[in-house]
């Protein structure tokens, strides 16, 4: 398969992207790849995305640090998105610029643990506000939030993939053209499926 764009992007011309504008998608299925657990499938309706997955493979039992993306159905909550850098994507999920300090709590031991925190200057938390393009578009999940479990994993989004869908922390990660295009697509009733 193709892990370029030409595959991928093909599939959003014509009619198909007209088709698919019209009403929500109810389930994204995420496979890894055969032979590399790193990487794999998005599939959205009819099209088949390339995508970065956590650098520990998908695992039932996600603990935090681990790499891996977590195995199971999750709810999409919203979308961060860099304003200064790009205009508000179409999308019916509920939408939040991010701001310079916007962070993720990724400590077991704090109280706020997988949750956005305001970043103090000196907060371990994880800077949502980047220098690289990755976060320019997050789709945050609820993985570990319906009971919230200390050191089962946090952060756990869809956003945008490094050159060569290099391995994430246990993210999904797709191209940017690919994500600004599906975003149209998804809503609050949208599940992910990671298999």
């Amino acid at each position: 398969m193709n892990w370029g764009l030409g595959g991928a992007g093909a599939g959003w011309a014509g009619g198909g992207i007209a088709a698919m504008r019209k009403m929500s998608l109810a389930r994204l299925y995420v496979r890894r790849r055969a032979g590399e657990p790193a990487k794999g499938w998005l599939t959205a309706g009819p099209l088949a995305l390339p995508a970065a997955l956590g650098r520990g493979g998908i695992k039932a039992n996600k603990r935090e640090g681990d790499g891996a993306t977590p195995r199971g159905t999750f709810r999409l909550k919203r979308l961060w998105w860099r304003a200064e850098r790009h205009a508000r994507p179409a999308t019916r999920l509920p939408a939040r610029p991010i701001k310079d300090d916007d962070g993720w709590c990724e400590d077991p031991a704090d109280r706020r643990y997988n949750k956005p925190v305001k970043r103090a200057p000196a907060s371990k938390a994880d800077r949502l506000m980047r220098a690289d393009a990755l976060y320019d578009y997050i789709v945050e999940i609820d993985h570990n939030t319906r009971p919230r479990v200390a050191g089962r994993g946090s952060a756990v989004f869809i956003h945008v993939a490094r050159a060569g869908f290099a391995p994430t922390a246990g993210c999904v990660a797709l191209e940017i053209g690919a994500l600004r295009r599906l975003l149209a697509r998804l809503g609050p009733r949208t599940r992910i499926v990671v298999e």
